[in-house]
C-alpha cells in the first residue's frame, strides 16, 4: 500500500463522517427546537460528560482514546454554538 492509497482510504472515510456529521446536526436542529420551546438551557454539563463517557467506553484503540474525545468535546462546542444560532434566528 502507497501513500495514495492510504489518502483514497482517508477520503472514502471522510465522507462516511460527512454524511453522519450531517445526520448528527440534523438531530441537533430537534434538540435546539425542542430547547427552544420549552426554555431548557442550550449547555447541559451532564450530558456532555455522559457523551464522552459513552464515547470513551467504546474506543478501541487506547491510544487513540484523548485524540477522539477532543473531536467529540469539538463537535459538541460547535453543535451548541449552532443552537445558539438558531436561538438567536441566525441559522
Amino acid at each position: 500500500m502507497n501513500l495514495d492509497d492510504i489518502r483514497q482510504e482517508i477520503n472514502q472515510v471522510d465522507a462516511k463522517l460527512v454524511t453522519l456529521l450531517e445526520e448528527r446536526m440534523r438531530l441537533v436542529t430537534k434538540v435546539s427546537d425542542f430547547k427552544k420551546e420549552t426554555g431548557k438551557a442550550t449547555l447541559d454539563e451532564a450530558r456532555e460528560q455522559a457523551i464522552l463517557d459513552r464515547v470513551s467506553s467504546l474506543i478501541k484503540q487506547d491510544e487513540f482514546e484523548p485524540f477522539i474525545r477532543e473531536t467529540f468535546k469539538a463537535i459538541m462546542k460547535e453543535s451548541r454554538r449552532y443552537q445558539e444560532s438558531k436561538k438567536d434566528g441566525e441559522a
